[in-house]
């Protein structure tokens, strides 16, 4: 236990700092609410009206959004390994040729699909 302490005292200290931020701003900062405040903010341009319930949105935006995770977690994977490589040897390299190889399949799939095409 003695080695997790101080990882518990930073994550207590940072969740502390949090929750005191945001108590002492919403205590202390400005209360003057207009309508212009209110609003939804586009760039400048006046917001268009949405229907009951918000709206949908395209499915396009939920694809590109699952293809910028699969390819975040695929960074995610390659870190430890491109440290820990000498360690691992060939056993690490054909690991990580396979992983690749797999989302690299995945990759051309969502291509020939028109998955990047930003139309």
């Amino acid at each position: 236990m003695e080695l997790y302490t101080p990882i518990l005292v930073l994550a207590l200290l940072a969740t502390g700092f949090a929750v005191f931020s945001v108590v002492v701003s919403s205590l202390t900062g400005p209360k003057r609410y207009n309508r212009a405040k209110l609003d939804s903010y586009e760039c400048g341009i006046e917001p268009t009206p949405q229907p009951v319930g918000g709206g949908r949105f395209p499915v396009k935006y939920f694809i590109t959004a699952m293809l910028f995770i699969v390819f975040d977690i695929e960074i995610i994977f390659l870190y430890p390994w491109a440290v820990h490589f000498e360690a691992m040897r060939l056993f690490g390299l054909v690991e990580m040729v396979l992983f690749i190889a797999t989302v690299f399949v995945a990759y051309a799939y969502v291509w020939r699909r028109g998955g990047l095409d930003w139309d």
